[in-house]
């Protein structure tokens, strides 16, 4: 018999044996509702789905109340909340619709759209049909309200329920935890227990979301708490506390749990070990445990594990990413959006301009391109200073109508910024307006860059009063433009003005306050900021405010004061520190101390191009030409050649572009016969131009 068939787990049948049932019962005749129901909820709950459940509830000869309520449990299933809306008033209008399992549906549909409106009309509904006392339907009632955060009114029917369940508790405790509200949350974890109530999984499951680096206390708690209620739960328990651990950064405790679980481990347990070493920045780690899941787990590596090992690839730029970028390839996920997205960070972030090439490969991979993969790949554009090609990528996201967020408008700015193009920054500014992203301070803090770029003060600052200044992203981004313009009076009263207003002062701030000083020739104050900062205002100084303290005594020309700087830092310099020694001593032909910095920077960077060029443009200025003849050498045999640097020009709309002894532009000839005219005519402003070729920046 149909119903006999019908009877077994609708979760084992296939699409093939519930289409077979459907024949019989068709041949039977049956006009009884309950196999039509009971191969309804089968449909739903197959591969065929809503479409076919529908089909079903069409067919029944005389529908009943479990007919409905089955078909609107299908639609809420399937996440078709619109249609369980109209369908649950259809059952309203044939007053179907109050009753404890309608009702439950219903309002779990009003919960998953975060629908208050829908949900306070069913508890109407509930109190009217005497059902408000009834444990399901008053369990169900408080989830919804919990679900659209109003915890209060879950409280209140929580507190009148003259009788509960574990379900009720979790309810509620699960409500508090998305609330962020975590004191009642453990507060009603104790009291569940005094009222004899074992907690189950759903219970810790909850309250172990809630764990970070500020509530490691809890952790433990919960831990011991597992630990006596250990043959009660199971394996989603055990993988939940392995990521709380990890997010309390006790790993050592999220291995000792995952090593505990032994045979029982299944894919999840992996993967949250596998991203409790990749959110750490335990790449080594990370890479070890992934192939030691691939080679003895038995399990797959899936989504979350690839987007996992490929986030440690690319935070630390490590090169082992294109290799698992042939194991994504290999086990088929080539083109999911969440692991594309991945690859893309990851080789964005790379150092090399060529491993643009390979992130846009897997952008274009993409089966569905989301925010997330076209932002990606313009932040990648223009933090690679690919600013051409960022710029007609973001015409390209105009063209396709994608969304223009704060991230890609800061990258798009910055991009505007590299390449001078002051009218397309202003035009861009018009759509920052016009998409309510002014006041973002991401985005205000790009405008102003643009305009302090360009040279454009009154307009930077105009974008900067517009910005939210509660934080000192604008603030700080405001100080670099005067400072870079040697205003440093405007600096320090925009300083004052972040005392007098409370604005948080960050390591940036002091980063802009001595580069002012440093390029107003202000030696004293830039040196007395750079002692006091961490006594006065509680900010340590960093790598960055040393590299701003020696420019500040290199611009000065005091080259000892700047050595001896150096050799108080409390960390190792890296490469910025020794390149900014490296130049002052070039500015001020110091090539005794400029050969020891360069021995630095090449034990750093042995292949940073510009040490070399450094130290050659020393040596010839100083006739020392068997010293610049070596240094050549050694770089012909790195296989290292100088980067031309790059100028730009916006005349009327249309962009020039030139290099050191360039002879591309269309307009050559007139632009040298004019640089010879200038040289001719004004040789004393211009005594470092040659004919040769053309300025570089």
């Amino acid at each position: 018999m149909p119903a006999r068939q019908l009877r077994r787990s609708s979760h084992h049948l296939t699409a093939a044996a519930v289409t077979k049932s459907h024949a019989t019962l068709l041949k039977s005749g049956v006009t009884s509702p309950t196999p039509w129901n009971q191969l309804l909820t089968a449909y739903s709950l197959s591969p065929l789905g809503l479409v076919a459940a529908r089909q079903v509830f069409d067919q029944i000869p005389r529908p009943d109340a479990a007919s409905w309520n089955s078909l609107l449990t299908a639609h809420v299933s399937a996440g078709a909340h619109p249609d369980a809306s109209r369908l649950l008033r259809a059952m309203h209008a044939r007053g179907l619709a109050a009753n404890t399992f309608a009702l439950g549906s219903a309002l779990r549909s009003a919960a998953a759209v975060g629908c208050l409106a829908l949900g306070a009309q069913l508890h109407s509904l509930a109190v009217k049909a005497g059902l408000a006392d009834n444990v399901f339907a008053a369990t169900a009632l408080l989830h919804m309200y919990a679900k659209c955060g109003r915890t209060r009114d879950a409280r209140w029917v929580f507190d009148g329920m003259p009788e509960r369940n574990t379900v009720s508790w979790n309810a509620l405790i699960a409500g508090y935890v998305e609330s962020g509200k975590v004191a009642p949350a453990v507060q009603l974890f104790v009291d569940m227990k005094r009222e004899g109530l074992l907690p189950d999984e759903a219970t810790f499951a909850a309250l172990l979301t809630v764990v970070d680096e500020s509530t490691c206390f809890l952790m433990h708690q919960l831990h011991g708490k597992i630990v006596k209620y250990g043959s009660a739960l199971g394996l989603i328990v055990l993988n939940a506390a392995i990521t709380a651990y990890s997010q309390c950064g006790a790993l050592v405790n999220s291995r000792r749990i995952f090593d505990e679980i032994g045979d029982r481990r299944d894919l999840i347990s992996w993967n949250a070990m596998l991203a409790a070493y990749a959110s750490h920045g335990m790449e080594h780690e990370a890479m070890r445990f992934f192939a030691s899941m691939m080679r003895t787990s038995g399990v797959q590596p899936d989504m979350y594990s690839f987007t996992s090992i490929i986030s440690a690839c690319a935070e630390h730029r490590d090169h082992g990413g294109t290799v698992i970028h042939g194991l994504v390839i290999k086990n088929g996920f080539e083109g999911v959006t969440p692991i594309c997205n991945a690859l893309i960070a990851m080789y964005t972030r790379f150092g090399e301009n060529c491993m643009m090439e390979d992130a846009y490969k897997c952008f274009d991979s993409l089966l569905l391109k989301n925010t997330v993969s076209w932002n990606s790949m313009l932040t990648g554009y223009s933090q690679h200073s690919l600013s051409a090609d960022a710029l007609r990528f973001f015409r390209c996201m105009q063209s396709k109508n994608i969304r223009t967020d704060e991230f890609a408008f800061s990258a798009v700015l910055r991009s505007c910024s590299d390449l001078a193009l002051l009218r397309l920054g202003r035009q861009i500014h018009g759509l920052v307006i016009h998409s309510g992203f002014a006041s973002n301070n991401f985005v205000s803090s790009s405008l102003i860059f643009m305009y302090s770029k360009s040279g454009v003060l009154d307009d930077a600052m105009e974008s900067f009063e517009e910005a939210d200044k509660s934080s000192s992203v604008p603030w700080n981004s405001m100080m670099f433009g005067y400072a870079q313009h040697g205003q440093v009076q405007a600096v320090r009263s925009l300083f004052n003005e972040m005392l007098k207003l409370k604005v948080p002062l960050d390591h940036i701030t002091f980063v802009g306050l001595i580069t002012a000083c440093s390029h107003a020739g202000l030696v004293h104050k830039g040196s007395e900021i750079l002692n006091t900062m961490e006594i006065r205002y509680g900010i340590p100084l960093r790598m960055e405010h040393y590299a701003c303290g020696i420019d500040l005594y290199g611009r000065a020309g005091q080259l000892d004061k700047a050595k001896d700087l150096i050799d108080r830092m409390p960390f190792k310099p890296d490469a910025m520190v020794w390149m900014t020694l490296l130049g002052a001593c070039r500015i001020h032909g110091n090539m005794e101390l400029a050969s020891d910095v360069a021995n630095h920077l090449l034990e750093a960077e042995p292949r940073q191009h510009s040490t070399y060029v450094l130290l050659s443009s020393m040596y010839s200025g100083l006739g020392m030409w068997s010293d610049r003849a070596i240094v050549q050498k050694e770089m012909k045999n790195k296989g290292l050649s100088k980067v031309p640097g790059w100028s730009w020009i916006e005349v009327k709309n249309e962009v020039h572009s030139f290099n050191a002894e360039d002879g591309s532009h269309p307009r050559m000839e007139e632009i040298y016969e004019m640089l010879s005219l200038l040289l001719h005519n004004f040789p004393m402003q211009l005594p470092h131009l040659e004919t040769s070729g053309a300025m570089d920046c």
